[in-house]
């Protein structure tokens, strides 16, 4: 719900930045908000590369000074196919490390109300037993073939914690499983 926020007491607008907003789950969100509609004093975007290169922290601040959100979905990431991970460890590694840090501190620094990131099953522990949960999430390390990209989101959780204990910061996280549907990449190298 909008909260009273500026001088003439009209409530203050909720925007809603949604990262990776053109990929497959960012398009679905976008679907389903288009369909039911946007709550009143909701504004919803939906970022794409085009927006900026959120690798760049001079371009994701850019890009928080332009929509300045209250809310934040993170879906953006380098992502892709086992081929792919397994060639460009540590590229998937490097560019989603990169790209959290941006959001995450941006987040805070523009004090954004809630933040929540996808992860990915592929973040769980190769070795585990059965049925899995959040809890299990650092209980060994994930499968070799797409440890760089699982590491990288694995970190969210961490960092989650830690800008809840030092800053206060509202940030969490959700893991969904086998996502596929419209806009989805069925390359097989490159595809998720």
């Amino acid at each position: 719900m909008p909260e009273s926020g500026n001088e003439n007491g009209a409530p203050k607008p909720q925007v809603v930045m949604v990262t990776g907003g053109t990929g497959l789950v960012g398009a679905a969100i976008k679907a389903y908000v288009e369909e039911t509609g946007a709550l009143q004093g909701e504004e919803w975007v939906y970022l794409s590369s085009k927006d900026g290169d959120l690798r760049s922290r001079k371009d994701t601040e850019a890009i928080f000074e332009k929509f300045k959100p209250t809310h934040v979905i993170h879906l953006a990431a380098k992502v892709g196919g086992l081929f792919a991970n397994m060639a460009q460890k540590v590229e998937f590694f490097r560019e989603n490390i990169l790209i959290n840090d941006n959001i995450m501190e941006c987040c805070r620094i523009y004090k954004v109300e809630k933040l929540v990131s996808f992860l990915s099953t592929c973040v769980f522990p190769d070795k585990t037993t059965y049925p899995i949960d959040e809890t299990m999430l650092h209980d060994g390390p994930p499968h070799s073939s797409n440890e760089g990209y699982a590491y990288a989101k694995r970190l969210i959780d961490t960092m989650n914690r830690a800008y809840a204990e030092e800053y206060g910061c509202n940030f969490t996280s959700i893991i969904p499983t086998n996502i596929y549907g419209p806009h989805d990449n069925f390359s097989i190298q490159n595809g998720h």
